[in-house]
């Protein structure tokens, strides 16, 4: 079988505008939103900005992180491995923040990572990084194969019509929350004589931190998650991906809803995807959850 990253030609008819916009162009317009929001203070005297703005600017971007794992959990660890089974309110929170997430059709997605299982670090694999790191970060999303796109939803999916119908209205759905709805925000601000400069720079903070965790888990995963990386390096990408990047028990365990242990409240913080999951449990949002046996094993006490 011919690698992915060269069976597929690079050019106009594969290249996948709306991959290059949530992958580069949206970030882009986030970080010049934030330099003109400073730039104009910093221009104008009488344009007052406290400038704690920054720090809730700073929040803004950590929630941004977390609300987008919060998708990310679901979808990969449920709706693509089937570790349990989401309720309807947790399968309409699950699609919202994939929303924002900008991580495109829950069908494509869990065609492409079906296929990486499939072949993982062999030829066939969609994001091999064993072929080019430069391809499993970016390259498999910015050039597309049409017979990918075409492959019909899952079934398991296709009992699912909440996820059935808010995957159809995809596009519709995402203009709407990247667009209709900060307007919206603006607005209101605007009319209760709030702070549009502290309005902006929480709107470019969460598009910011969108793209923080959209590379960290496209190059966090599909590249540094297949190779030896040292511990440390584990654990920062483990924060921003929600803990999906500890991947070196994943495909023997794929059916797993935690990747690292239940116990222990670090292993909790840094795998907080599989917290949700937990939290998600609890609440009767999702049943049937699935846990790897080494999850669930007494921690042997220390010497």
């Amino acid at each position: 079988m011919t690698p992915r990253s060269i069976a597929i030609p690079k050019n106009l008819q594969t290249f996948s505008p709306s991959s290059f916009f949530s992958a580069f162009l949206y970030p882009t317009l986030g970080l010049g939103l934030l330099g003109t929001t400073i730039g104009l203070v910093i221009a104008f005297d009488n344009l007052a900005m406290n400038w704690s703005y920054l720090w809730f600017g700073l929040l803004t971007l950590v929630i941004s992180i977390f609300v987008c794992n919060a998708g990310i959990g679901p979808l990969h660890r449920i709706l693509q491995h089937q570790a349990g089974e989401l309720q309807a309110p947790a399968q309409i929170i699950t699609m919202i923040n994939l929303f924002i997430a900008m991580q495109g059709n829950v069908k494509d997605w869990v065609n492409y990572h079906s296929q990486h299982h499939r072949f993982s670090d062999q030829p066939g694999d969609p994001h091999n990084p064993f072929e080019s790191k430069r391809w499993a970060w970016v390259g498999w999303i910015l050039f597309r194969d049409d017979r990918d796109m075409q492959r019909p939803m899952p079934l398991w999916l296709k009992r699912q019509p909440i996820i059935v119908w808010m995957d159809y209205f995809y596009n519709t759905i995402a203009v709407i929350m990247h667009a209709v709805m900060p307007a919206i925000i603006y607005y209101i601000v605007w009319v209760a004589d709030g702070s549009l400069l502290l309005a902006a720079i929480c709107h470019a903070s969460f598009i910011i931190g969108r793209a923080i965790h959209f590379h960290a888990t496209t190059y966090g995963i599909n590249v540094l998650g297949h190779l030896k990386t040292p511990v440390w390096l584990d654990h920062v990408i483990g924060l921003l991906t929600g803990g999906e990047a500890f991947h070196d028990h994943h495909h023997d365990q794929p059916k797993s809803a935690l990747h690292r242990h239940k116990n222990g409240i670090w292993n909790r913080i840094v795998d907080y995807n599989g917290t949700i999951l937990l939290v998600y449990q609890r609440l009767g949002l999702v049943s049937n959850l699935k846990i790897a046996p080494q999850f669930l094993a007494p921690v042997p006490a220390k010497a």
